[in-house]
């Protein structure tokens, strides 16, 4: 699936583009209004992410113009903290939803997944690694049947990990899937989080399945066959 980035801020444009390319779609990306209104209404693009704050032609004016024209493509809009007068106009006018900057990838990620489903196809409830189960609904983490409670931050991140199994995650994959593009890539944040995962996930002795790969990031190692 074909999504367009609306988003003058070029690090921010990078980093979602890369997200969604690492996760299968098809992303590209405009710096402006007047590029984002032509792109979206003649590029066949099945989902835009429309940042509100745009030079010439600002994100409400953009969004008003799509919906002028096409009423049922997913605009999601990204939104600066505090502009909650341009959340409700935004809604108002058409958008079928909103994140606030500062934002991770994987919050996005799951607001892209929502809008992009086919009715009636549900997303998966949850994930099941090995042992480890973890529940998007009740926000529920298992393993081995035994109840493991998680802060917020630490389901996402074992979700991220749970989503990639045997797959070696680099620090700055996870820190921007996670913590967002404007994290402190010099901070030790993620190793503290990788140790709490590793310690409520010691379970009757089992070997936590999370490995350190040495200059590379880490893995969740899945069970074979």
């Amino acid at each position: 699936m074909r999504i367009l980035v609306v988003e003058d801020e070029r690090s921010i444009a990078d980093f979602i583009e890369r997200g969604l390319r690492a996760e299968g779609y098809a992303a590209s990306s405009v710096n402006d209004g007047e590029s984002g209104v032509l792109q979206a209404l003649t590029g066949d693009f099945a989902l835009v992410l429309l940042d509100v704050m745009l030079p010439g032609k600002n994100g409400l004016d953009v969004l008003r113009e799509i919906r002028s024209h096409d009423a049922e493509l997913p605009v999601i809009l990204l939104t600066a903290r505090g502009e909650t007068e341009h959340k409700v106009e935004g809604l108002d006018l058409g958008a079928t939803d909103y994140v606030v900057k500062p934002f991770s990838f994987e919050e996005l990620l799951a607001r892209i997944r929502a809008h992009l489903r086919r009715p009636g196809q549900k997303e998966a409830a949850g994930l099941e690694v090995g042992d480890i189960k973890l529940d998007f609904r009740t926000r529920e983490v298992e393993r081995a049947g035994a109840d493991v409670r998680l802060t917020a931050r630490e389901f996402e991140l074992l979700a991220y990990l749970m989503r990639h199994p045997n797959q070696v995650l680099s620090r700055s994959q996870i820190l921007n899937a996670v913590w967002g593009y404007d994290y402190d890539p010099g901070t030790n944040v993620l190793e503290v989080y990788i140790g709490y995962l590793r310690k409520k996930l010691d379970s009757d002795g089992r070997p936590v399945p999370i490995e350190t790969v040495r200059s590379a990031g880490y893995r969740l190692v899945a069970p074979r066959g």
